[in-house]
């Protein structure tokens, strides 16, 4: 026997873009599900980037959400870039005319877990074997089970939000499915540990020994990364190791005022950048990591999941409120622009800032003179702050 559930949105995926299309919906009156194949427990154990963009910050506010980051956000006005033990700063008030919040993606989750539940939103934890069925017919439906139970949900449109590994931009057929990758030949190693930010701001390090940040997560939890090998593990890297090798690439300065500490977490993050075109095949949309991969280099993934967001729930919006399909008809399109412009700064920033394996002492010298020429010309600083800080939508 299957359940059978109607709904006007299901949205797969129970991650911070699935959560906050769900809630923006709901605030216009637009019915939706959520699927997760996971629990609440999990999704909030992921540790992610927590530098969030204007326009995220206008989509909580939005969606009801935003009281908490303003007590608890930090908003930084400005970014360090270092070569060596060269530090210039990008100053976003004077560039861009806004700021950043950084705001961890755990917190953000936390957040619309929490609204989604307080106006009884429809949350479904563990589900398995989800299949999205008739997806270019006008009444899609989608398939599961959870606890061996068979469901299904009958609806208008289906929002894939479930990231690289998930089923939704697998429904697109190979035929229609164009794909873009980029795999880049090193990984971060990064570390969370409760100690003090070494500077109020972040600061990115181009080394002679690979590339280092040095970020936070509020004023007592810090979050650091170097560069290291794909081939590289956890645990050849003691966190003595760790302090050490980082102390040595960012400025002696900085080194110096470094405060260490037990790690509280510890992993290796691999880096890409992957598009995959269209992010619309009939009734399914694609959003976030399903669709897109940016390297965490000016930590643009969670803030492109939130710009798609923005075109899907205007389109649906449009469609309820007006019965307008313009919205959604130009939603794959609206995205993917903005979505490859972010693809460049990531790639043009990492590109920056990180050492190659097959990297020429030209190749070297033609990074060293890009930092310069950002060091020294306010256009290409303006450039670079408005990128930042966010493009429009």
């Amino acid at each position: 026997m299957t359940k059978k559930t109607r709904t006007q949105v299901c949205i797969i995926g129970g991650g911070p873009s699935g959560l906050l299309l769900s809630q923006l919906l709901h605030t216009r009156g637009i019915e939706s599900i959520v699927l997760e194949r996971t629990t609440r427990d999990y999704v909030l154990s992921r540790i992610r980037a927590g530098v969030l963009e204007q326009g995220f910050l206008s989509l909580m506010e939005e969606a009801g959400v935003g009281q908490r980051m303003r007590e608890q956000g930090l908003p930084h006005n400005g970014v360090s870039i270092s070569y060596g033990d060269e530090k210039f700063r990008i100053d976003f008030d004077k560039h861009a005319g806004n700021p950043v919040m950084v705001y961890g993606q755990t917190e953000v989750t936390r957040d619309l877990y929490d609204a989604r539940e307080q106006v009884g939103g429809a949350l479904e934890f563990n589900v398995e074997n989800v299949t999205i069925v008739d997806a270019q017919m006008d009444r899609p439906r989608v398939t599961y089970l959870v606890k061996g139970e068979h469901q299904e949900i009958q609806c208008d449109f289906v929002a894939g939000c479930d990231g690289f590994h998930g089923v939704s931009r697998k429904t697109i057929p190979d035929n229609i499915r164009k794909e873009y990758e980029k795999v880049y030949p090193f990984g971060w190693l990064g570390i969370l540990s409760e100690t003090p930010p070494v500077d109020h701001e972040l600061i990115y390090a181009n080394s002679e020994r690979g590339f280092a940040l040095c970020s936070m997560r509020n004023e007592n939890l810090s979050r650091y990364y170097i560069q290291c090998s794909t081939l590289d593990k956890v645990e050849n890297w003691s966190d003595t190791d760790f302090w050490d090798e980082l102390k040595k690439r960012i400025p002696r300065e900085t080194a110096q005022k470094l405060i260490t500490g037990s790690s509280i977490e510890k992993s290796i993050a691999p880096l890409r950048s992957f598009i995959t075109e269209p992010m619309r095949w009939g009734n399914l949309f694609l959003c976030g990591d399903a669709a897109h991969i940016v390297p965490p280099t000016g930590a643009k993934g969670l803030n492109t999941a939130a710009s798609d967001v923005y075109y899907l729930y205007n389109g649906l919006r449009q469609f309820y409120e007006n019965n307008d399909s313009e919205g959604i008809n130009r939603y794959a399109q609206n995205a993917m622009a903005r979505v490859w412009k972010v693809q460049r700064f990531s790639w043009w920033f990492s590109s920056l800032m990180h050492r190659f394996p097959d990297q020429s002492e030209f190749d070297h010298k033609m990074q060293i003179a890009e930092l310069e020429f950002l060091h020294s010309n306010e256009a290409a600083q303006k450039a670079m702050a408005q990128n930042y800080v966010g493009l429009p939508y």
